[in-house]
């Protein structure tokens, strides 16, 4: 939480203090916790043994269709112990082959409904809650009842440019499907912008990089599946024959990956002397979005070299919560 101090004086229990660090801090703490200040020994107390509000929960996965009765009631004794408050149960995938143990219970099966009843008596002994993780399809919220127009859905879309002020008739081209799916929303037209049409698939620079031995000029081919990866610092170089106009840059992270989206960009009109136009900031999407491409829109810039510098030094591991950088940052793109 970052709290914003505004004020130069407080009054507290009917007397002004001066904001000092030891008594704003005593001052702030009684306003998280609700309006009052707490006695040292009321912190102590609550610090030592957290209300059941307080109490973190976690991600409780079931693997596989393995669970068991037993398996259960010791995963929630050991939550009892540690002090959690609560968990989220989630099936993780159907019966590995061979099993990974004897019986397996399919999910949603009525022995499955069995485990989950079992497990809310046991957490209900116990005195914690217990709550249930609809995912996306491992085992819960998708099978084969759940048909294409009932799935989750992805907006997809075509782009025809025809020329402006006369009459259009023709067939639009279909957008991509999946699993045979496709409903219209809407056709809309507008004018075109500026640049409309042109970019490093009709204007092809000259790719680089300063990582040693490794030919980077895939990442302008449209159809290439190769990716560019790096664990250090370095940069990727676009090279124009001549000045060209740029105001937006689309990344392909390579799966989840925060890193090719925080990319420093600078350029130069010789290429030995740059000039920074900033960082690129990722979105806050979550972390389950590495499927899907992000375009950063920039203030347009003009100039024969654009060089994209990679430096995981801001973003420590535990630092970031976007992607693998909470473990060990590492460009994929």
């Amino acid at each position: 939480m970052n709290i914003t101090v505004f004020f130069r004086n407080l009054r507290v229990c009917g007397r002004t203090v001066a904001p000092g660090p030891d008594k704003l801090m005593a001052v702030l703490l009684g306003l998280l916790v609700g309006g009052g200040v707490l006695r040292a020994a009321d912190l102590d107390s609550n610090f030592h043994h957290p209300p059941a509000e307080a109490r973190p929960w976690v991600l409780w996965y079931w693997m596989n269709a393995s669970v068991s009765r037993a398996g259960i009631t010791a995963d929630l004794e050991a939550m009892k112990q540690a002090g959690i408050g609560g968990a989220y149960l989630m099936p993780i995938k159907g019966v590995s082959q061979p099993p990974l143990m004897e019986p397996p219970v399919e999910q949603l099966s009525p022995a499955w409904w069995g485990m989950v009843r079992w497990a809310m008596q046991e957490a209900d002994r116990l005195g914690l809650k217990l709550a249930m993780h609809a995912c996306d399809g491992f085992a819960i919220a998708g099978g084969p009842w759940i048909t294409p127009d009932l799935s989750m859905q992805k907006v997809v879309w075509t782009e025809t440019d025809v020329a402006g002020g006369r009459r259009f008739e023709g067939v639009l081209p279909q957008p991509r499907t999946n699993e045979g799916y496709y409903r219209d929303i809407a056709v809309l037209a507008f004018p075109s912008v500026e640049g409309t049409g042109i970019s490093t698939r009709t204007v092809v620079p000259t790719v680089t990089t300063s990582k040693s031995g490794v030919d980077a000029r895939f990442l302008v081919a449209a159809s290439s599946k190769e990716s560019f990866g790096s664990e250090g610092p370095c940069w990727i170089q676009y090279a124009f024959a001549q000045p060209f106009t740029c105001r937006s840059i689309t990344i392909r992270p390579g799966g989840n990956n925060y890193q090719a989206n925080r990319l420093r960009l600078e350029v130069s009109d010789d290429g030995e002397h740059f000039r920074a136009l900033g960082r690129l900031e990722p979105p806050r999407h979550g972390w389950q979005d590495g499927d899907a491409d992000v375009t950063h829109a920039i203030t347009p810039a003009t100039a024969r070299f654009f060089r994209f510098t990679y430096d995981p030094a801001g973003s420590e591991p535990g630092a970031e919560d976007l992607d693998y950088a909470k473990w060990k940052p590492a460009l994929k793109v």
